[in-house]
């Protein structure tokens, strides 16, 4: 079933309810020891711990979502659950973090955050909710209806490169261990002193949500991530609802090839495969498929 412009608005304010409630409890048991266990995943820590709180948020999210399944016959995709297959048979799927950054919710840093977003079976994502349990932020997006920050709407401005600014690269603390380290830093800078800044700034942190969030609040900022070969790399869940928010603010993502990303791969809901770069500059998000691809080709 196609759904209305009334299914969609309906539909995110499920969604909202549901992060707000999810976000409270996140933060009510960050003040408390959490136990944590280890699962199977991708190759990275990050992919392979979980806590007691990923599962009591999801069964928060999952109360107020289920019936809405049912009603409006969609799929259900959640990290902490098996993929039954269903968001391939039907028309939508809801596509859920409970605990976006479980990292660094475990040392206590910020960086963690409830991502919920509703996709099409064509991989397009219709909503999109990230909800910041520290800062009590809360972005939602809704296709073809606007982004939104606290409920104020959230629309990029054109700002110049100043000599004086420098440029913020985001990625993970895993990339780290990249074997061509050292390379990409000073490439890095290389590409934020051509487009006009004062150098770059890389910054290793967060949960892909918060990272995708925060390139929209510094603006001369750009999240990325390279492919691997390894499982991991993040998986759908983990883009979903920031992929929606960036469109609707007219910023932009695509895959390390400039491709749309692709957030309903039959083969996997791993992205390893493909990486991903968020930004709000063409410009930028070309120079750094650009520079991947010359990396791989030496």
């Amino acid at each position: 079933m196609k759904l209305t412009v009334n299914d969609l608005f309906l539909l995110s304010q499920c969604a909202i309810s549901a992060a707000y409630q999810a976000g409270r409890l996140i933060a009510e048991k960050s003040y408390h020891p959490i136990t944590v266990n280890t699962k199977q995943g991708g190759e990275s820590l990050a992919s392979q711990v979980v806590t007691e709180v990923d599962h009591l948020s999801q069964d928060i999210i999952l109360q107020i979502l289920l019936p809405t399944c049912e009603r409006f016959d969609l799929a259900l995709l959640s990290e902490e659950r098996p993929d039954n297959r269903q968001r391939l048979e039907k028309d939508y799927f809801w596509c859920i973090d409970p605990l976006d950054g479980t990292l660094p919710f475990i040392e206590s840093i910020p960086g963690y955050a409830v991502s919920i977003a509703l996709v099409s079976r064509d991989g397009e994502a219709h909503l999109g909710v990230i909800y910041d349990p520290v800062e009590q932020t809360l972005y939602h997006a809704i296709k073809g209806h606007g982004a939104f920050c606290n409920s104020k709407p959230l629309k990029l401005k054109t700002i110049a490169p100043a000599s004086d600014q420098k440029l913020t690269f985001i990625t993970d603390r895993s990339f780290a261990d990249f074997p061509l380290f050292d390379t990409v830093r000073a490439e890095l800078n290389v590409i934020a002193l051509d487009l006009g800044y004062a150098g770059s700034t890389l910054l290793l942190q967060g949960g892909a949500a918060m990272n995708a969030c925060l390139v929209l609040e510094k603006q001369a900022a750009c999240y990325f991530k390279f492919p691997k070969i390894q499982p991991g790399g993040g998986s759908v869940w983990d883009y979903a609802a920031t992929a929606c928010l960036f469109h609707e603010a007219g910023a932009i993502t695509r895959d390390i090839a400039g491709n749309p990303l692709p957030l309903n791969d039959p083969d996997s809901t791993f992205m390893n495969h493909c990486g991903v770069v968020y930004t709000s500059h063409l410009g930028l998000a070309e120079r750094i498929i650009n520079l991947y691809a010359q990396l791989k080709a030496n």
